[in-house]
């Protein structure tokens, strides 16, 4: 049987949806990329751009769009939405980007067929929660970048203090992205040791609280220098889209609607799921310690309170 070109739609042409649309390209991730903005011409330069540069990349078809492209994408990625300014929190931007979430449904619902739907606009865990929920596409198609980045940025601060590899460091953040995710110390590892061991071995001393501050903080210091965080977050809507495209099953710590996770339901917070081409096709059942679960449910409470006060 003839195989079907694989296909990528990312909603919003901004800084963001821009350097994902970049990012994917040059690991060649699909045959098309739609680019859909309200505003077209943006779209269209965007798209223009990446074109040019195909000869390093290889033959794609890459185009501004139109919310018909759902309709045969394996992949739609939302990035539209208010940017969050400076000192403010991503729950501050619920309101501002509610109203856009619920123009792509409309959407959704009108030429959505088959794929995945990969939320990266913030707050990511309300409007995660909002699409799988009113959309009525199937549990788990909808999924969120969620703590994924955050992974990506905590990782990144334990090499700098243990002067190891990053490709050496494992572990992973979980809950909210934003003030109440935690990082999941038990993750931890170097290579197959566990991290006190190894730093106790290495004559290493970690202030952990000062890493898990830094690791919550590091998107706001991005944004109080350059106004607007967009490479890393790139980085990683490429490595979800590689894995959903190839139906790898890798599992990574997104936020998507839970039910009965260790007793959570009815919220969209980040825990350890296998991601393939349908979105999340499963979870982990992790073995958090019962402080690290403890801080879960807190999480899920708080993002739940926000979500009730804002009737959603």
């Amino acid at each position: 049987m003839e195989r079907k070109p694989t296909k990528v739609t990312i909603i919003g042409a901004g800084a963001v949806g821009s350097a994902c649309a970049f990012s994917i390209a040059t690991q060649r991730l699909a045959a098309e990329i739609a680019i859909v903005d309200v505003n077209q011409a943006k779209a269209e330069g965007e798209a223009m751009d990446i074109s040019h540069g195909l000869i390093t990349m290889g033959s794609m078809d890459i185009h501004a769009g139109t919310y018909e492209d759902i309709s045969d994408s394996d992949l739609t990625i939302v990035t539209a939405g208010v940017g969050r300014k400076p000192g403010e929190t991503r729950l501050d931007l619920a309101a501002k980007n509610i109203a856009i979430a619920r123009d792509i449904i409309a959407n959704l619902k009108k030429y959505w067929r088959d794929g995945a739907v990969m939320v990266v606009s913030n707050p990511v865990d309300v409007i995660t929660y909002l699409i799988q929920k009113e959309s009525g596409l199937p549990h788990g198609r909808v999924f969120g970048t969620g703590t994924v980045l955050d992974s990506a940025r905590f990782r990144y601060l334990l090499t700098t203090r243990t002067d190891t590899d990053i490709r050496n460091i494992h572990g992973f953040t979980a809950g909210e992205h934003g003030e109440s995710q935690f990082a999941v110390w038990s993750s931890v590892h170097v290579s197959g040791m566990r991290l006190d061991s190894f730093c106790a071995k290495r004559g290493i001393v970690l202030d952990k609280e000062e890493i898990v501050k830094d690791t919550v903080s590091s998107g706001a210091q991005v944004i109080k220098r350059k106004g607007v965080t967009n490479y890393a977050i790139a980085a990683i809507v490429a490595e979800l889209t590689g894995t959903v495209i190839k139906d790898r099953g890798s599992i990574f710590s997104v936020t998507s609607v839970l039910e009965d996770y260790y007793g959570i339901s009815n919220v969209a917070i980040s825990v350890p799921a296998f991601v393939g081409n349908t979105g999340v096709k499963g979870y982990l059942p992790y073995d958090f310690t019962e402080e690290e679960l403890a801080k879960l449910r807190s999480s899920a409470s708080q993002i739940r309170a926000f979500m009730d006060s804002l009737k959603i």
